[in-house]
């Protein structure tokens, strides 16, 4: 009867401990520095699933797959060379990630938050609605009798 006991308990800790384990690298899930190569612009010790979620949310906002700024592999082998840098469309990218981080650390940061770099109020879907090329600005038209306060106030809430 003590055997058993001791078994029962020897299980449910081994149980508990793996399971301890297991959340314990899950919930974290931080990259080694150096996992992902040539990132210049990004944390070089994002996770993986981090990585995957933001590029996930590129893709998104641009309407596009992987491909349309990182490289097929220069080997014959199927899929991307992430690391690459042959198309310019991934120069345009870091720029535009530099870009909406900068706007949102210098115009966003209402309370001085110490990770300006978790502020997303102007993302690349703010500007490129799901398309490739975002659609140029086209104002309305000007009231002649109503003036600018037309375009404005469209719908006559004017202030009085």
């Amino acid at each position: 009867m003590i055997l058993s006991q001791h078994k029962k308990t020897s299980f449910v800790v081994g149980l508990f401990a793996a399971g301890l384990l297991l959340l314990m690298a899950s919930y974290r899930n931080i990259g080694d520095p150096g996992q992902f190569k040539n990132l210049k612009v990004l944390p070089q010790d994002i996770s993986k699933d981090s990585l995957h979620d933001l590029m996930d949310g590129y893709n998104e906002a641009l309407g596009v797959k992987c491909g349309f700024c990182h490289a097929p592999k220069s080997n014959g082998e199927r899929g991307m060379d992430f690391a690459s840098d042959a198309k310019k469309e991934k120069g345009f990218a870091r720029h535009m990630i530099t870009m909406t981080q900068n706007i949102n650390k210098n115009d966003f940061n209402f309370a001085n938050s110490s990770r300006p770099d978790t502020i997303n109020v102007v993302t690349c879907g703010t500007c490129h609605r799901g398309e490739k090329e975002p659609s140029a600005f086209v104002a309305p038209e000007k009231d002649e009798k109503k003036g600018v306060s037309s375009m404005v106030y469209p719908n006559k809430f004017e202030p009085k």
